[in-house]
């Protein structure tokens, strides 16, 4: 029999409100054409049928459905805001691809999934029996920043190394995740690195280059990163004039060679 000529009852689905929704019987479909669908209907403003798609595909086992669906309930964005429902498709994917090959198209997703799984770890989820659990948050930076390699993890370590949350406090661990990160072009990871080395405080002073990796995080800045601009003008305000005309230099080298 073709696959045209087979019909299905679509799993339960939740509603926009964490309900389940009546199954209903339609064409039968791949995870994968499911997806496609999901996001032309996403695209289009269709978004009721966009979400239907969606979590269809999410419970045929589509990693990347399960991250959309996880982002959408974590923003709010075309659902009401559920971070716990978010917290549930970000499990799921973690639970499900923790150790596939991190070449495969879908690791950016996991990779993903485990730095989201993190920030819940972090502060918990008010109102569920997700509590905050900071040693489980560097867990979870941790296998992705190492397993996967994820830039964005990377940078959640260093900053828990920094701090000494979830772990002891350590600067050669921190400068050693946030250089990874920096070089990658985590433009947070930039900036912290870019501070941490102009100022001197837990390495020898390196004014220049400090200053050259403020410049490209500022760069790379998006909107809500004030505090970025506001580090590189504090550094451009404290650096001599042979700082500033040397940083330019290690900028274009840093440039070129992204280029080649």
């Amino acid at each position: 029999m073709t696959l045209a000529g087979v019909v299905f009852t679509l799993a339960p689905a939740f509603a926009f409100d964490g309900t389940r929704t009546p199954a209903d019987v339609k064409p039968a479909l791949s995870a994968r054409e499911a997806f496609v669908n999901a996001a032309q209907s996403l695209r289009a403003g269709e978004t009721e049928k966009g979400l239907t798609s969606l979590q269809y595909a999410a419970e045929h086992g589509h990693t990347a459905a399960q991250w959309k669906l996880g982002r959408m309930y974590a923003a709010g964005e075309g659902v009401p805001r559920n971070d716990r429902r978010a917290f549930d498709y970000f499990s799921r994917i973690a639970d499900s691809h923790a150790e596939d090959s991190p070449d495969t198209p879908h690791a950016r997703f996991v990779a993903n999934a485990f730095v989201q799984l993190g920030h819940y770890y972090l502060k918990g989820i008010p109102n569920s029996e997700v509590r905050a659990n900071r040693a489980r948050a560097r867990e979870m930076f941790a296998y992705a920043a190492s397993y996967f390699g994820d830039a964005d993890a990377q940078y959640n370590l260093a900053r828990l190394y920094l701090d000494g949350i979830g772990t002891t406090r350590d600067s050669r661990q921190a400068l050693r995740w946030l250089s990874l990160s920096a070089g990658k072009g985590q433009h947070r990871a930039q900036a912290l690195l870019g501070s941490v080395l102009f100022k001197g405080e837990i390495v020898p002073r390196q004014g220049a280059r400090g200053l050259m990796w403020l410049m490209l995080a500022s760069d790379n800045a998006e909107p809500e990163d004030q505090w970025i601009r506001d580090m590189l003008k504090a550094a451009n305000e404290q650096a001599t004039d042979d700082e500033r005309q040397l940083a330019l230099v290690y900028l274009e080298g840093w440039l070129k060679g992204r280029r080649d």
